[in-house]
């Protein structure tokens, strides 16, 4: 009797492991694009301004409210009240202050966690407010009257010192 000739057992192509593995790393470059265009879309980069050149212009505006603030001895502290969303903001001067002021609380990187307060007079220099902050975030903050500006940094737990002079920040 003859032997039978050798022929190759062959398998489907599906049933290989070498066809997956060599599709497997474009897979993972279109599954990681797919996310990567989903990240994003979801999160806009709020450090973008549409109007920068206008912003530029203003610089000087703000430089000369801020040197009116530093002028007229404007200090001011905030306290914020988790529990109850108020915030209070005691406020001195060596001008007569206006029965409102504006606190505009500016997350630094996200545009659409901004919010701005308008406070009103308690008591002479006392002014309260209603505000939201999430917890545990840095927060830019402007205290703004009628022709004068002061600004800080908050985490909006410990009280928030607004218009010290550079000698005292540095001292802190």
């Amino acid at each position: 009797m003859q032997p039978l000739p050798l022929r190759p057992i062959s398998t489907p192509w599906h049933r290989e492991p070498w066809p997956w593995l060599i599709m497997l790393g474009p897979a993972l470059v279109i599954v990681a694009g797919v996310i990567t265009t989903v990240i994003a879309f979801r999160g806009a980069d709020g450090l973008v301004a549409d109007d920068y050149y206008k912003q530029g212009l203003m610089i000087n505006r703000v430089l000369e409210r801020e040197q009116r603030a530093q002028a007229l001895h404007v200090r001011g502290t905030a306290a914020y009240a988790a529990g109850t969303g108020r915030v209070r903001v005691q406020v001195s001067a060596d001008a007569p202050l206006p029965p409102v002021l504006t606190l505009r609380v500016a997350h630094p990187t996200r545009a659409g966690m901004d919010q701005t307060v308008m406070l009103r007079a308690v008591q002479p220099g006392l002014y309260e407010g209603a505000l939201q902050l999430p917890a545990a975030v840095r927060w830019l903050v402007v205290l703004e009257g009628n022709n004068w500006r002061i600004a800080g940094e908050w985490d909006g737990q410990a009280p928030l010192r607004l218009g010290a002079p550079p000698e005292e920040i540095q001292a802190r």
